[in-house]
């Protein structure tokens, strides 16, 4: 039942990426998990470690060096998602919302301005911890994108 696609998952800091693993396989789809380290992942053959030199987008730099059209991206980060969907792969963020190209502009200016926000001490902190609905948000996401190429290739 493969699908010819692969989903890559940035790795640093991502909440659910054992919610990914269990859809992967699942469906059959390899999974590459990209950090700057090497992280523990389950063993299983579907599952693959790619470990990137040290630096701040290096994991970015691969990733979107190596996604292809319809395969998916698991990411919290703005700018590659801008990256992955200029190459017409899906992007999933970990709260279960799908980037496009309607809300990406938005988004970034959006970074960009809680960053200067950031840098002038007017906000502090990241985003919320994740849910129990969150998990669950990401889990349906994943799902529909999956099933969504999985009717394009048919």
């Amino acid at each position: 039942m493969s699908l010819g696609i692969k989903i890559y998952i940035d790795a640093d800091g991502c909440p659910v990426k054992e919610e990914t693993y269990k859809v992967a396989i699942r469906y059959q789809i390899p999974v590459i998990v990209v950090a700057n380290k090497a992280l523990h992942i389950p063993f299983h053959p579907l599952l693959s470690m790619q470990v990137v030199s040290q630096g701040a987008d290096e994991a970015d730099n691969w990733i979107a060096d190596n996604i292809q059209t319809d395969e998916i991206c698991i990411t919290t980060d703005i700018p590659l998602a801008d990256r992955c969907l200029k190459k017409s792969a899906r992007v999933l963020g970990a709260r279960g919302d799908e980037f496009t190209e309607d809300m990406i502009g938005e988004a970034m200016a959006t970074r960009e301005l809680m960053k200067h926000l950031r840098e002038l001490g007017e906000v502090k902190g990241g985003p919320a911890p994740l849910e129990k609905r969150d998990r669950s948000n990401f889990l349906s996401s994943l799902d529909r994108i999956i099933q969504s190429i999985k009717r394009k290739k048919s």
